[in-house]
């Protein structure tokens, strides 16, 4: 069954595109990502994509040869072949490659739940995890999208931004989403936030995304122009987190973010 997102007008994905097919094959996967169950039927993905069930169906026999879905019953979810093309995708970055090194050797991060994400509009999307033991498994997987108003790397992330883009963002009255109780609500609380982040150099997340559960970020300075923006975090359980750890793993977020943003030195 779809989710409750709006339709797509017709052929509204490829109208105007260079190459329509790969325009509505991406806005397939698009779909089936976003889905709540993570599947969908011809029909849902028909009146997502915004073409006729034939054309619909012509366009998901394709992906389904280029196994970048899969069929189950009369349902699609992902293929595995989107798996093992982020495999490569990260495999490429230097910085993910760097990020575990350092976790690994690390006095403080080395036992912590320490992620990297990246700035994807008004979206965090991480790119990899390391897990020290105990690790804190209620936090975003590789891959999970989070909004930045939710989690203290996304908040780090766009606290380096122009005011005048924040502004655009999140005027004073937008709603954000909400997770927990204390989950930030408006945009003027949000910006508020930022500018204690901006002062402190780290952010801090106090059970907004997880109840019981608590995070430090800081941002990485971007490689060249076009670099990525990259951010890093370090998750925690509340009942033991204590001011003192939070400082040691601030420290190592800071000397990690300084490694990745310059590694000539």
């Amino acid at each position: 069954m779809a989710d409750s997102r709006t339709p797509a007008s017709p052929d509204k994905s490829g109208a105007a595109s260079p190459a329509p097919a790969v325009t509505r094959a991406a806005a397939v996967l698009d779909a089936l990502a976003a889905s709540a169950t993570g599947r969908l039927t011809l029909s849902d993905l028909s009146r997502e994509v915004g073409i006729p069930k034939s054309s619909t169906s012509n366009l998901l026999l394709a992906l389904e040869e280029a196994r970048l879905i899969t069929r189950q019953g009369a349902e699609f979810t992902l293929g595995r072949k989107l798996v093992e093309l982020g495999a490569a995708y990260l495999g490429r970055m230097d910085e993910v490659q760097e990020f575990y090194r350092y976790c690994e050797q690390a006095s403080v991060l080395s036992g912590e739940t320490v992620r990297i994400a990246m700035l994807d509009g008004t979206n965090v999307i991480y790119l990899a995890r390391y897990e020290g033991h105990p690790a804190v498994r209620l936090t975003s997987n590789i891959g999970d999208k989070m909004p930045v108003s939710l989690c203290a790397v996304g908040k780090a992330l766009i606290a380096r931004l122009n005011v005048h883009d924040i502004e655009g963002m999140f005027p004073d009255d937008a709603e954000l989403p909400v997770l927990t109780p204390k989950s930030l609500r408006t945009g003027a609380e949000l910006k508020s936030q930022l500018r204690e982040i901006r002062e402190q150099g780290y952010a801090f997340e106090d059970e907004e995304s997880t109840t019981g559960v608590v995070c430090l970020a800081v941002s990485v300075p971007t490689r060249g122009a076009h670099g990525p923006s990259l951010g890093l975090s370090v998750t925690a359980l509340k009942a033991t987190y204590t001011p003192e750890q939070g400082s040691q793993m601030v420290k190592e977020l800071k000397e990690l973010a300084h490694s990745l943003g310059n590694p000539m030195g």
